[in-house]
């Protein structure tokens, strides 16, 4: 069903298109809400021979193909599964291993990023469509560097807060991203947002303070860096959609030129900050441990790379109903390793969090759902479903009525990019 859906979803705006293309090709003129003649018109009668014969020849074109399918259902099972491990994988070589250099763990999956897109870049497996680095003009490279900084920061920030804090409440306070996103989206850059997404950030703001009063092991240390963790990924995500659409740098590339400065930062940071003193020879750790770090740096390149594409393939709007997935799992996890303790008012601030994320992340398919029900209500009782605007060489007469399934699904799809 899930496959199903993401399917659906992935080949909406391409499906859209191909129809169009198909009743252009018999010369049939389709307009949102109104058609031109009687021959495409559709009325409670049921539609025209050959509107039937052009759908029909939409639908022999629409579909995914197998291997197309299989490579989306792929990036999304390896998303998932990276996505639900890789806190969780972290958490064991700081709590289990007493690893306690996450400055070093941050720079070591910087750099296994330029390692594996670098690769990637120059098999061409990765078809860089947008400018080049050489092309990038000063004002983008001081974007990307400055992006570089705060990705390098909220990654840092993250594995230092896992030192103090239990992962599950890493993972409450991380589903608060949207509300630095939308904080600082409105009040630095005047972005005006529905009223649905400000009312979301209630039961989002709620479900944290819950969160917070019910966590067992409370440490202000780690509570401070998780939080800045999470306010810094809202400024990353304003910073790189800035990036990919006003530069139209490609997303994998993007992530090749933030790892390259983000490492020579956090070295220094690791090698400046952290008790080297302490640390013993690579042979007296166990042979383990380094096989989990190997894991964690080359699950969050293929994290990063999964979601990329998700995102080309399905949308962004997909790629955050399966983060709550990722969420759900890692509160399981982290029960399931490290027996953490879930008090009833963290379970309540965990679904009060949950329901305003997924009420924040689909406000524009909800919103466009109202507006679709309200434009089905009849109104003049004349009991068509549909109706499009016949245009005479007298006069012209609009009759208020809902459009198509087809006309409202392209209208009303939601394309963003995000991280």
């Amino acid at each position: 069903m899930i496959a199903q859906l993401i399917w659906r979803q992935a080949a909406g705006h391409r499906q859209d298109r191909r129809y169009l293309r198909a009743v252009d090709n018999t010369r049939v003129q389709l307009q949102p809400c109104g058609c031109d003649d009687e021959a495409n018109m559709i009325s409670a009668d049921g539609p025209s021979t050959k509107s039937e014969e052009t759908r029909d020849a939409g639908e022999k074109k629409r579909g995914r193909p197998p291997p197309e399918m299989l490579h989306l259902l792929s990036a999304v099972s390896v998303w998932l599964v990276t996505g639900t491990t890789i806190s969780s994988l972290n958490k064991w070589i700081f709590a289990v291993y007493n690893f306690r250099y996450p400055l070093l763990l941050s720079a070591l999956h910087m750099l296994t990023a330029i390692v594996v897109d670098y690769g990637l870049i120059k098999c061409r497996m990765i078809q860089h469509r947008g400018v080049g680095e050489q092309d990038l003009t000063t004002s983008a490279k001081c974007k990307v560097f400055l992006l570089s900084l705060t990705f390098c920061a909220s990654i840092a920030f993250g594995n230092v807060g896992l030192n103090y804090v239990q992962l599950s409440f890493a993972q409450m306070i991380y589903t608060t991203t949207p509300l630095f996103t939308l904080a600082i989206s409105t009040l630095i850059l005047g972005k005006q947002h529905h009223i649905l997404k400000y009312t979301a950030m209630m039961p989002i703001c709620l479900g944290a303070s819950f969160s917070i009063m019910g966590e067992v092991q409370f440490d202000q240390t780690g509570c401070l860096f998780v939080f800045a963790a999470t306010m810094l990924r809202g400024v990353k995500s304003i910073q790189q959609s800035i990036l990919l659409q006003e530069e139209k740098i490609n997303s994998v590339f993007l992530l090749y030129l933030m790892s390259i400065p983000s490492f020579c930062i956090l070295a220094i940071a690791a090698l400046v900050l952290e008790n080297w003193a302490a640390l013993q020879s690579p042979f007296q750790y166990d042979q383990h441990l380094w096989g989990f770090i190997l894991l964690s740096c080359l699950g969050s390149v293929l994290y990063n790379l999964a979601s990329c594409c998700v995102i080309t393939l399905t949308s962004a709007v997909t790629l955050h109903i399966l983060g709550n997935l990722n969420v759900v799992g890692n509160l399981l996890l982290s029960q399931l390793l490290f027996g953490h303790e879930l008090t009833a008012l963290s379970c309540v601030g965990a679904a009060l969090t949950l329901s305003g994320i997924i009420i924040y992340q689909n406000s524009e398919i909800i919103v466009a759902y109202i507006d679709t029900r309200r434009a089905r209500t009849p109104t003049g009782g004349s009991g068509e479903d549909v109706v499009c605007v016949k245009k005479n060489d007298s006069n012209i007469s609009e009759t208020p009525e809902p459009c198509s399934e087809e006309e409202l699904y392209a209208d009303n799809q939601v394309h963003e990019k995000t991280d």
